[in-house]
């Protein structure tokens, strides 16, 4: 006897007429939008480090101490040197006020007290200088305490306690994951069709349910060789969402009416996509003509514009193994749940 195949519901989809929105697809990394880096703004011994990745840290808090005994001894000697200059600028004064006394009196001429009021000027730019070099040094002594920029989580620990760090080394990064965005490209193309505020279902490593991500920003030039332009996508807070993980976006653009079927309906094993359509009792091949892809009613969706009219019955993508001219028949189950209703109306 011939071999009937036994459908149910489920694996039946219709092709409906309806409104259709095209899709972009995007992918990028998770990145937090403040971060910032530690670095040392002299060189010298580390001391103290006491934070470590995954470490909260607060804006201002100490996180490193480098050794100051050097710059203490900086200090200590800039400190004498103002005492010095300012002794100098002591009896240059002195000097000059008792040269103006002896100009009244006439024993000095005019030209000996220029030259004390002119030594008096240097005094004082010597004090001036001096007392410069000791806010420098002061300024290089508080710079071997290392505070934090921003508030966030410690993300990197470059250098130990012990280590001796060059200007500009890099020695801890924080980021703040309350403030989360995606940067993915696209093309000129898709982007004219975007506007900023836009919603996208986004997904990331390790978490089971798709985020709603927003267009934050769009970038207002290309990147040079791909001509693509940077989208950024603003994501809300979450505490499995950790700066770096993978995340691919399903970006809504256009929407129009179109014939579609379910994606699943599709087989793309040959050189033309088909699907296998019920006509009659019999499974048969259809060749079809594929337009975009996009969301229908929730669903991944295929725009089929030639092979198919509304109303159509296909196969999902989950049975397997038919071949062209198969007959079909509902399970007795699908069958029982669609008669039921009729035979209730029947009886009323």
């Amino acid at each position: 006897s011939a071999v009937v195949l036994e459908l149910t519901d489920a694996d039946i989809e219709l092709a409906r007429s309806g409104e259709l929105t095209r899709m972009a697809e995007l992918a990028g990394t998770v990145r937090a939008q403040h971060s910032a880096w530690v670095k040392a703004k002299q060189p010298g011994e580390i001391v103290r480090l006491t934070v470590r990745e995954g470490d909260g840290v607060r804006a201002d808090q100490v996180l490193v101490e480098q050794e100051v005994s050097e710059a203490d001894l900086r200090v200590e000697q800039a400190n004498q040197q103002v005492a010095s200059a300012r002794a100098q600028l002591d009896i240059a004064r002195r000097s000059l006020t008792n040269n103006q006394a002896l100009v009244a009196q006439g024993f000095i001429s005019p030209t000996a007290l220029e030259a004390s009021a002119s030594s008096e000027k240097a005094a004082l730019a010597q004090v001036a200088a001096a007392q410069a070099a000791l806010d420098l040094a002061r300024k290089a002594r508080a710079d071997l305490t290392l505070r934090a920029p921003i508030s966030g989580v410690v993300a990197q620990r470059l250098a130990h306690p012990g280590e001796r760090v060059g200007m500009d080394a890099r020695i801890l990064e924080i980021v703040d994951l309350s403030s989360l965005e995606v940067e993915a490209a696209m093309s000129p193309q898709e982007v004219s069709e975007l506007r900023v505020g836009r919603h996208a279902s986004l997904r990331v490593d390790g978490l089971a349910a798709p985020l709603v991500a927003r267009v934050a920003r769009i970038s207002p030039a290309a990147q040079p060789g791909s001509r693509t332009i940077s989208v950024f996508l603003s994501v809300p807070a979450h505490p499995g969402l950790r700066q770096g993980l993978f995340a691919s976006a399903a970006l809504p653009l256009q929407s129009r009416q179109a014939l579609w079927v379910p994606h699943t309906a599709i087989r793309q094993d040959r050189p033309r996509p088909y699907v296998w359509l019920l006509q009659g009792q019999r499974i048969v091949e259809r060749t079809v003509q594929l337009g975009q892809r996009g969301q229908a009613q929730g669903l991944d969706a295929w725009e089929v514009t030639q092979g198919l009219t509304a109303g159509d019955r296909v196969l999902s993508g989950r049975v397997g193994g038919v071949t062209d001219g198969t007959a079909w028949r509902l399970s007795a189950s699908a069958a029982s749940s669609v008669a039921s209703p009729a035979a209730s109306a029947a009886s009323r």
